[in-house]
């Protein structure tokens, strides 16, 4: 298992103002039909708790501390969660030994479907991106989510928004302390963006899922002054491939 450099305890201008519950798809619009279809609802018996991506037919990916509410499920097939939908049970959940809490770094978990689900024209896995990464400063990516937008409604259809990146070192002046192993994008002289989540969702550069939602700051979440920070999969794959047996791409 792969273990990567994380802080041993939260700095504090990282544990006071993280937030990472909820699922807040800021300034976005109506994901269309047929998209996205790698997309998954985590959830508990009360309903969405997380957002989540199918990489193989049998596991889901979304971010560790999406765990904290005790997921029993996963939703896939669907961009409104009051629709039809294909409901699966979790067998088994898979998070890296080097995983303390939120905003440590490493905020990545791995279910384990209790069935193999078919791909068809609802559910399509969605690539992992190359080890070297290779995203480039300003490059616009996705992200996606369920949960309340800027209004503060909850959205039960998919919402999805356009986001770049941000350099790292842009990143680290903005969050002292920033954990090892992330990617920022969105929330940064911008009004788009995720605002508590949607945590576990995929943020999605070139056709690969390049990130997991982790934290944002949780004070201002229309027009947050910081970058929002998702956990980079490319450092994670060695530590992907040895939970599901295979490479997965």
């Amino acid at each position: 298992m792969v273990l990567l450099n994380h802080l041993g305890a939260v700095p504090q201008s990282v544990k006071h103002d993280i937030s990472s519950r909820g699922s807040d798809i800021i300034n976005g619009y109506v994901a269309p039909k047929n998209s996205m279809l790698y997309m998954a609802s985590v959830q508990d018996s009360h309903g969405h708790v997380c957002g989540g991506f199918l990489i193989r037919k049998d596991f889901v990916v979304t971010a560790a501390h999406c765990d904290d509410s005790k997921p029993t499920h996963v939703v896939l097939g669907t961009h409104n969660l009051t629709s039809h939908h294909q409901k699966i049970s979790i067998a088994a959940k898979f998070k890296p030994e080097s995983y303390e809490k939120v905003g440590l770094g490493d905020d990545i978990m791995l279910i384990k479907l209790s069935t193999e689900v078919q791909t068809d024209d609802k559910i399509q896995k969605i690539p992992l991106p190359p080890a070297e990464g290779n995203l480039k400063d300003k490059e616009v990516c996705q992200v996606a989510g369920w949960g309340l937008t800027e209004t503060g409604a909850p959205a039960s259809e998919l919402r999805v928004v356009n986001v770049s990146v941000i350099n790292p070192r842009v990143c680290q002046r903005q969050w002292p302390g920033l954990p090892a192993s992330v990617i920022c994008a969105g929330g940064y002289e911008t009004d788009k963006g995720f605002c508590q989540g949607d945590s576990g969702g995929p943020l999605v550069c070139s056709g690969f899922a390049v990130g997991v939602v982790s934290f944002n700051k949780n004070s201002n979440c229309k027009y947050p002054d910081v970058p929002n920070v998702y956990t980079d999969v490319s450092k994670h794959l060695q530590w992907i491939e040895k939970i599901v047996g295979s490479k997965v791409n």
